[in-house]
């Protein structure tokens, strides 16, 4: 794990510095600085329209009294991608775009449940919310014995 976390906060925002000192190379520095202004400027409109969208499939959802599963799942998505949009780089702006894409989301998705599957063992217990228990509970009568109650002797 800790593997990870060095890959995504060091060698991320590395490789997004080298990619963008070599893209002011090939074209120059305003026009980089221009490029990565307008990525942030329409990934945030996109992020949000997209984001309005889902906030709304969900309350639809909710009122017909179905479980929004995966549109909870596209707005975590959309909101990632919005965050990777603002964030300067070329790598994160194709992953935040490629997030605001309706195909690509239901393979990460996909590909993300598979993975939570695979990982995480889901255990429910009888008696839990909404479910009968085998066995009826014993209730068993007491009382509370308040120690203000007892009188000084």
């Amino acid at each position: 794990m800790l593997f990870y976390l060095f890959l995504l906060f060091v060698l991320v925002p590395l490789t997004e510095l080298y990619l963008l000192f070599k893209l002011a190379e090939f074209t120059s520095p305003a026009t980089t600085l221009g490029l990565v202004i307008v990525t942030g400027a329409i990934g945030s409109v996109l992020a949000r329209a997209q984001g309005f969208r889902t906030l709304n499939r969900v309350r639809g959802e909710l009122a017909s009294g179905r479980m929004p599963t995966d549109s909870l799942v596209d707005a975590v998505m959309i909101f990632v991608a919005g965050a990777l949009l603002l964030t300067p780089g070329m790598l994160t702006d194709v992953f935040g775009f490629s997030l605001l894409i309706p195909i690509c989301r239901r393979f990460y998705r996909s590909w993300a449940m598979n993975w939570f599957q695979r990982n995480f063992k889901i255990q429910t217990f009888p008696g839990g919310a909404g479910q009968q228990p085998s066995q009826p509970s014993q209730v068993i009568d007491s009382y509370v014995v308040d120690s203000s109650d007892k009188h000084d002797e």
